[in-house]
């Protein structure tokens, strides 16, 4: 999945949406990227996007990216 920038979302990256929320990547099913806590095997079967994890809020899967996601903070390189 793409950010509103087209950069790749990936595990670990810290994403925003709009101005609302913001949350961590725990697993990229567009880059097969699944963290522990997150195993492939348990999550594939969503078939495309980013899973979020959101503070206060909990999990948050988007399927497409649209113009307000955005990458706040990018860890993998």
């Amino acid at each position: 999945m793409l950010d509103a920038k087209g950069r790749v979302i990936r595990l670990g990256d810290r994403v925003s949406i709009g101005n609302r929320t913001a949350g961590v990547v725990v697993f990229s099913i567009d880059t097969q990227e699944f963290s522990a806590e997150f195993p492939k095997d348990e999550w594939a079967y969503l078939g495309r996007g980013i899973m979020l994890e959101i503070e206060r809020v909990g999990l948050m899967h988007l399927e497409e990216t649209d113009e307000e996601v955005e990458i706040i903070d990018q860890l993998s390189t």
